[in-house]
C-alpha cells in the first residue's frame, strides 16, 4: 500500500491552557511533508501526551487542582472537542486528577500506538493537524501545558490509496 521515504521522526507541539472549560488550539503544519501531485502522505506510528504543570518542573497538581485535562489530534479543524467516532480524530487522552492527587487513566488511554510495519499506521494526507486541548479546572494564575508527541514517517502512497485517503478524509468533513 505505502512505501516509506523516510525512517520514523518525531513531531511535538504543545498547547498553553490557562482557562477552564475552555477550549485551547494548536497546530501542527505538515505542508512539507504532505504532496498531492507525489501522492505523498504521513503516516502516523504513534501519538503520546505529556502533561505538566506552569512550567516544566510545577507538577500537575499545583496547576490543576483536581480536575481533568482532556486533549485530541485531528486531522481536520472540528473547533473543539470531537466524538470518538469521528473520522478526523487521530488520537486523544484523558487524564483525571483528584484532591488526592491519585493520578488516574480514564477509558481513554494513551499512547495511542498504530505499529511501526509499513502498512501500520493512520495515513494523513492534509497539510495540518489540529491539537485541542481543555481542563475542567485549573488553580488561579497557573497554566496547563500539554506537549503531543507524534511519531511518523512519509511515505508515497499508490494513486488509488491516496484518492481513498483523500476522499475519506474530505468526506469526514461533512
Amino acid at each position: 500500500m505505502a512505501t516509506k521515504k523516510t525512517s520514523m521522526f518525531t513531531l511535538t507541539e504543545r498547547v498553553t491552557v490557562s482557562a477552564a472549560g475552555t477550549d485551547t488550539f494548536a497546530t501542527i503544519d505538515l505542508g512539507s511533508y504532505v504532496d498531492v501531485g507525489d501522492r505523498q502522505a504521513v503516516q502516523i506510528h504513534s501519538v503520546d501526551y505529556i502533561v505538566q504543570g506552569t512550567t516544566a518542573s510545577a507538577t500537575i497538581a499545583a496547576s490543576l487542582g483536581s480536575g481533568e485535562v482532556q486533549c485530541q489530534l485531528t486531522d481536520l479543524n472540528r473547533g473543539g472537542l470531537v466524538f470518538a467516532n469521528d473520522r478526523a480524530l487521530v488520537s486523544s487522552m484523558k487524564l483525571i486528577l483528584d484532591t488526592d492527587a491519585y493520578l488516574s487513566r480514564n477509558t481513554d488511554l494513551y499512547p495511542d500506538n498504530y505499529g511501526k510495519g509499513s502498512d501500520d499506521g493512520r495515513y494523513v494526507v492534509n497539510d495540518q493537524l489540529y491539537l485541542t486541548a481543555r481542563t475542567s479546572a485549573i488553580q488561579s494564575g497557573q497554566n496547563v501545558n500539554i506537549t503531543v508527541r507524534v511519531n511518523a514517517s512519509i511515505v508515497t502512497l499508490g494513486a488509488k490509496d491516496f484518492m481513498a485517503i483523500a476522499i475519506q478524509s474530505t468526506a469526514a468533513d461533512n
